[in-house]
């Protein structure tokens, strides 16, 4: 069951679901706008999260920006018809490609088949549309490079796009007020290669775009909040695994006994992932 929570005293956000890929959608309410970040992976998540915010007494969304072009985050822009739509110029040009797509069955299958296509999203999308798969990809009205600001009447959204490994139109959105930063999916691995990997490069730029923002909470799409500690551990564990990925040249026994020394403990499941996606990375 989703449910709406409330970060300080003008964000709002629904939480996720995993087995239909529906990630965290949220709005920043100012004394004269608001804006809703990223649209939902269908018009029924996007619909229910204005039904939802509605009961809260927040206005409906005026913007709405997309994060990146992932069809999860952009699917339910189809049922935000009265809001203008934000996004980078990469992500539009990304949006454009899918608008010839079938999403049949077949089709999907068909992709998974080829390689475009991950089974994961193609089985979450039959189950967010079990029955009618009426989907229309609907572009952006507005895009921007680099980065642009919006006031929406005693707060402000400050949109980066940062890139990453996982997509490299990826935007981040910090509500400067209340120091959030809306990270979406940029943290996550590339999951569109043959192995999900990390790459040293792509994920120092990354992290040196993020760690210039002064945040109290850190959003990630899918798994949820992070404390300022919190991310500082996270951004302290990609540094070292991408350290010593480079200084061994991709060896993940080498790597793993070496971070293994460093910490004076056994590796966790979630640290000896990463090591994997950053070998992996390696590799390519």
């Amino acid at each position: 069951m989703q449910s709406i929570e409330r970060i300080g005293e003008r964000f709002w956000y629904m939480t996720p679901v995993s087995d239909t890929d529906r990630p965290i959608l949220g709005i920043v309410t100012g004394s004269e706008k608001t804006l809703m970040i990223d649209a939902g992976n269908s018009e029924a998540h996007a619909s229910l999260f204005m039904e939802m915010v509605k009961e809260k007494g927040v206005d409906l969304p005026s913007y709405v920006v997309l994060t990146h072009w992932h069809w999860d985050h952009i699917f339910g822009l189809s049922a935000l018809e009265n809001t203008l739509s934000i996004s980078s110029t990469k992500t539009k040009k990304e949006m454009e490609k899918l608008r010839p797509l079938s999403w049949s069955n077949e089709a999907i299958d068909q992709r998974v088949t080829e390689g475009t296509e991950i089974e994961f999203c193609a089985n979450a999308i039959k189950l967010e549309f079990p029955d009618k798969r009426d989907i229309t990809i609907t572009l952006p009205v507005m895009t921007f490079e680099g980065e642009v600001e919006v006031d929406l009447g005693g707060i402000t959204c400050f949109i980066k796009h940062v890139g990453g490994d996982h997509a490299d139109d990826s935007v981040v959105i910090y509500v400067k007020e209340e120091k959030i930063l809306f990270l979406a999916d940029c943290f996550y691995p590339d999951i569109f290669s043959e192995k999900d990997n990390y790459t040293v490069n792509g994920i120092r730029e990354l992290l040196n775009k993020l760690e210039a923002f002064d945040a109290d909470h850190y959003i990630l799409s899918h798994t949820g909040i992070l404390s300022k500690q919190q991310f500082a551990d996270e951004v302290k564990l990609l540094r070292s695994i991408a350290d010593l990925t480079e200084r061994h040249k991709g060896d993940s026994t080498m790597i793993i006994e070496q971070y293994r020394n460093q910490t004076c403990r056994e590796l966790t499941e979630d640290e000896l992932e990463t090591v994997h996606f950053f070998v992996n990375g390696y590799e390519i």
